[in-house]
């Protein structure tokens, strides 16, 4: 392989990933912000493991450390590296293959967790007292107001003693006055499953990204490899 066609194949590995690192930048950035200003954690806790936002976060420092070693290594032109940053990229895009597909799988399956847990917390805000569960009744709150929603099926599950949370006049100072009627198990499980499928979208997007990343190390390596460089 000439110089010319191993420097083409040596920028193009760098490019893409730098273009990987950005990308995993930016899920970072994008997971802490869905966690800092997330107002549903603690009320939809069944699938907390795969929560999006610590997916995101997880992931995409995962993403940025193996592809900063793969422009190292590419820059250096230092076998060690380069083995090492494929190795580690293949583990990663199976494990970002199979986070995909229980994404997707799991998209199908969010209104069942939802309605449970959302159950679950609502009985808590009923039961606490007012200084009593402050998350859980701040959430809830947040909840309703935000997707204009009333109790988890309707206002009846309140069973009278409605929140301000659910008022749907402005201001909400009539008594009585009209709440939202629909429940927010609903809303909240539709804006669960469109997270979901976003968030499996852009590890799909990543994966692609990297394969061809593997397209070009593998190459570059055997010609390395051949040249002896890289233990310099």
């Amino acid at each position: 392989m000439n110089r010319s066609c191993v420097n083409c194949l040596k920028t193009m590995m760098i490019l893409l990933n730098f273009l990987c690192w950005l990308c995993g930048a930016f899920v970072v950035a994008f997971g802490e912000f869905q966690m800092m200003h997330s107002r549903y954690a603690s009320l939809v806790t069944s699938f907390w493991p795969i929560y999006p936002a610590n997916t995101l976060v997880v992931t995409g420092t995962i993403v940025t450390c193996v592809c900063y070693l793969g422009v190292l290594g590419g820059l250096r032109e230092n076998r060690c590296m380069l083995i090492t940053f494929f190795i580690l990229l293949f583990i990663l895009m199976l494990v970002e293959l199979a986070m995909a597909c229980v994404f997707l799988v799991y998209s199908r399956e969010i209104a069942t967790f939802v309605e449970k847990d959302l159950m679950r917390s609502l009985e808590t805000y009923k039961e606490s007292s007012p200084d009593g569960n402050q998350t859980i009744r701040d959430d809830f709150d947040a909840v309703q107001y935000l997707f204009r929603c009333c109790g988890v099926h309707s206002e009846a599950d309140w069973e009278g003693n409605v929140p301000i949370s659910c008022c749907a006049e402005d201001p909400c100072n009539s008594v009585p006055h009209t709440n939202w009627r629909e429940g927010c198990h609903v809303k909240l499980g539709n804006w669960f499953a469109r997270n979901f499928l976003s968030t499996g979208a852009g590890v799909v997007s990543l994966f692609i990204i990297q394969f061809m990343c593997m397209c070009f190390t593998v190459p570059l390596f055997c010609h390395f490899r051949r040249r002896g460089l890289g233990y310099k």
